[in-house]
């Protein structure tokens, strides 16, 4: 896994010899940082790659592929989201997309400073995010955090790695207990859960526990540029929200590239055999 100087190509392995790989034309920064390494290359067709533990995070020709799915169904589906907490998202681009909504205030809490400082410096996609009045930036534990504040939220948004290794704890049924009890009458929680083919396991965990806490839960796929697409996510709701359902008038204005609100539905597709997984033995 990683960069091949005599193939100037950076892989990502995933489960059962399957990878995904970008031709790099040279690396541009390499570091520990405290939690993690960090390597950010400039490929040969998606501008900038961001890898993280040998895990890709991002291309930045394509990003929003990830971050407009991430973002606005839930944005859309909550009829009034004020305020949103962001869990992850060191990049930036979650962030960004949240504030091009009519929000009160976005709490990001990111345990990496060093992501974000890269981020700034080399990505930019943030494209002023950090710098809005209505952002405010913890460096800390989001774990810790849901668990100790005494603030509430409309929309809860998980920009994590990958539901494998120490990201495993945001994956669990007692994070999602936490985040439920942090939600507002009214409230919706998403989070990233990996590729449907690669990662079902983790997928089916991940939505059996949240089942167990949330009111509603739903889960769907898109595929996503830089990854063993199609990506799963997972959504839970509080309260009456109904997110098969958004707001299109509200969506329209943000004249959107990749997640199409007119066309919400077509995000439920699952291939057959994982969602009679994803359901098997549910009462």
């Amino acid at each position: 896994m990683g960069y091949n100087e005599k193939e100037r190509a950076f892989i990502e392995w995933y489960p059962r010899g399957y990878g995904v790989g970008f031709k790099v034309k040279e690396r541009l920064f390499e570091t520990q940082t405290k939690y993690q390494r960090l390597e950010l290359y400039e490929t040969e067709g998606f501008g900038k790659l961001l890898v993280l533990d040998g895990t890709v995070q991002l291309v930045e020709v394509g990003e929003e592929s990830y971050h407009e799915t991430l973002v606005h169904p839930v944005m859309l589906a909550h009829p009034n989201p004020r305020r949103v907490l962001v869990i992850g998202g060191g990049d930036g681009g979650t962030l960004r997309e949240v504030l091009r909504h009519d929000v009160e205030k976005v709490t990001m809490v990111e345990i990496d400073e060093m992501v974000i400082e890269v981020s700034r410096i080399y990505l930019g996609i943030d494209r002023g995010a950090f710098e809005d009045p209505r952002t405010e930036l913890i460096i800390g534990d989001g774990v810790e955090y849901l668990r100790e504040t005494d603030e509430s939220f409309d929309v809860i948004i998980v920009d994590s790695t990958d539901p494998v290794g120490p990201a495993k704890l945001l994956f669990s049924e007692d994070f999602y207990r936490s985040s439920y009890e942090k939600l507002n009458e009214n409230g919706i929680y998403i989070t990233q859960a990996g590729s449907v083919y690669l990662f079902t396991n983790e997928l089916i965990d991940a939505y059996r526990a949240m089942k167990k806490v949330f009111d509603k839960v739903y889960y769907f796929s898109f595929p996503v540029i830089g990854y063993a697409s199609p990506w799963s996510f997972l959504v839970g709701v509080k309260g009456g929200i109904d997110f098969r359902k958004v707001d299109v008038e509200r969506g329209r204005e943000l004249e959107l590239y990749y997640y199409d609100p007119e066309r919400h539905e077509t995000l439920f597709q699952m291939p057959r055999y994982v969602r009679e997984m994803l359901e098997g033995g549910e009462g």
